[in-house]
């Protein structure tokens, strides 16, 4: 068990050639306290969620329906070349308003990550990934990290809060650009958008 663990977030890192640690003088995100940590669970797809048994099914469905709703919560972008500045080459999209009143660029989620909640019960939000450092942020700015102690992927319990709750990054929301914000991150670069089809659908 403790090795899956360790490999679930690793796998997820190594399709999109990335790393939870910031390289040479990239600044490292400034994120508010995210509470007392524990262990996390990253995952590219709903069933990926229930095949390694790491989790209860139910927290796996809540988790990707959760990430499903974060897409429309994240990070809103006036245009193209600010969102892909945040989230990187490729990895932003159209997106309309609810109601079709406005349209926006946003970021494709790269999957979904699982953890106990404050109150015990198990929680879910969308994983995105931050270009400029190569983290792994929920859409509220709680970020994934490696414990390399223990070899255990973890996150901040906070991180698990809706989007409107808590923020991220303050680098997230300073961009002129950017014309509302639900928090911040990305979709792997391996992973490619066509036809309009949602990731893990």
């Amino acid at each position: 068990m403790k090795r899956s663990r360790k490999l679930v977030l690793t796998t997820l890192m190594a399709a999109g050639g990335v790393s939870l640690t910031a390289c040479g003088d990239t600044p490292t995100p400034t994120i508010a306290d995210q509470g007392k940590t524990t262990d996390a669970y990253a995952y590219q797809s709903l069933q990926e969620c229930k095949d390694k048994n790491e989790v209860p099914d139910e927290a796996c469905d809540t988790a990707q329906k959760n990430a499903k709703d974060d897409e429309n919560a994240e990070a809103r972008y006036a245009d193209s070349k600010t969102c892909e500045d945040v989230y990187g080459p490729g990895q932003c999209v159209p997106r309309s308003s609810v109601g079709g009143t406005g349209s926006f660029w946003g970021p494709l989620v790269a999957g979904f990550v699982v953890g106990r909640m404050m109150d015990g019960g198990w929680g879910g939000r969308g994983l995105y990934r931050d270009w400029r450092d190569g983290g792994f942020y929920t859409p509220n700015g709680g970020r994934v990290w490696t414990d390399y102690s223990s070899g255990r992927t973890k996150i901040g319990q906070r991180g698990f809060d809706a989007p409107d709750i808590a923020r991220g990054p303050e680098k997230a929301i300073t961009r002129s650009s950017v014309i509302s914000r639900g928090g911040f991150g990305g979709r792997m670069a391996s992973r490619s958008y066509s036809g309009g089809k949602s990731w893990g659908g």
